[in-house]
């Protein structure tokens, strides 16, 4: 199934694509009846009236789409989408693309997103984000033959080139330097579970603490909100055998959690340590300072838009693994404290 045409609707429609383009834009030259049929023919195909004059044209939308199937209130305090979007924005506005953004409830209604965005000609491509194992999208997205790179993985995305770097690593560096201090119970609060990323370090974490013989090492699920990642933290702490070091999916989850050990009269990292991912300036503002996993996001976002106008222009994009995040050590972790 390609984009739709002008040519698409009047062999549909049983019409020249003169009065195609006199139905949609809403001049005469045809009869009220023959309107609506081919209005109604265009909807049914994912054709927006408002796209004729491009559609007749010929021309680029000059415009990529990224849909975030996230609670809009998050992007505010998300510094790993910023840094995406500034990467993205770096490659784009050097070749004159806008960067359309929508936020959505579910990825069935994501996929809707690109099915009128094709359909409208409003964008050449698209990034897709948070992939999840069997994803609704990359059906769609094949079929519509829509241009798209999938940020994350690796996973199934059929033809669709994927970028992502090695989470799994990353996670086997932290808790080894974690026991390296010397720490023996080990939690982590999650991401969406749903989310293939968040599975594979689930899996990652579970694995290398059960090699380290960490018996008591736990995974609790959260949404990566600081209210969510607050309260996950302090079911970890009330337990008898608190966990004296604790893993965050994200920076704003590890610091809200700070703020919950201070609340509960512990002493970061005396207490408890903090590792936080992904790196931000949030980490280095608290007191005391998180170490983290750390990556270059703005050109992880650079890398994934060189890739879509690669395939916006037709040429072959492969799968690409970016570096594994490593870890700073900073003022939140330290030995643990004697009890």
């Amino acid at each position: 199934m390609k984009r739709p045409t002008i040519a698409d609707i009047a062999k549909r429609a049983g019409v020249s694509k003169g009065a195609v383009s006199y139905a949609l834009n809403g001049q005469p030259g045809v009869s009220e009846a023959t309107r609506q049929r081919i209005v109604a023919i265009a909807q049914e195909m994912g054709f927006s009236p408002h796209s004729a004059a491009r559609a007749l044209s010929g021309a680029s939308a000059k415009a990529v789409g990224l849909t975030l199937c996230r609670p809009a209130r998050i992007l505010g305090i998300e510094p790993f989408f910023m840094g995406l979007i500034s990467g993205f924005e770096a490659e784009l506005a050097a070749r004159s693309y806008a960067l359309t953004l929508q936020v959505v409830a579910t990825p069935e209604q994501e996929t809707e997103v690109y099915r009128r965005w094709w359909g409208e000609r409003r964008v050449d491509g698209v990034f897709v984000t948070d992939l999840r194992e069997q994803d609704v999208r990359i059906p769609v997205l094949q079929q519509l033959q829509l241009p798209a790179v999938v940020i994350g993985g690796p996973g199934d995305t059929g033809a669709l080139p994927q970028l992502w770097s090695d989470d799994a690593g990353a996670v086997t560096e932290a808790v080894r330097y974690l026991m390296a201090l010397g720490h023996r119970r080990i939690a982590r609060v999650g991401g969406l579970p749903g989310l293939l990323h968040t599975q594979s370090r689930t899996r990652a974490f579970t694995e290398i603490c059960a090699s380290l013989g960490l018996d008591e090492a736990v995974t609790v699920s959260s949404d990566y909100t600081g209210e969510e990642g607050g309260r996950a933290t302090r079911r970890l702490l009330i337990t008898a055998e608190r966990p004296t070091a604790i893993i965050y999916d994200n920076d704003v989850m590890a610091v809200a959690g700070l703020a919950v050990a201070q609340e509960m009269g512990l002493s970061v990292p005396a207490d408890m340590s903090i590792v936080a991912w992904d790196d931000s300036p949030l980490c280095s503002l608290v007191h005391p300072p998180l170490t983290a996993l750390s990556r270059d996001i703005a050109a992880y976002g650079a890398h994934a838009a060189r890739l879509l106008l690669a395939a916006i222009a037709g040429e072959p994009v492969a799968n690409v693994e970016e570096g594994t995040a490593h870890l700073t050590p900073r003022g939140s972790t330290a030995p643990p404290r004697e009890r």
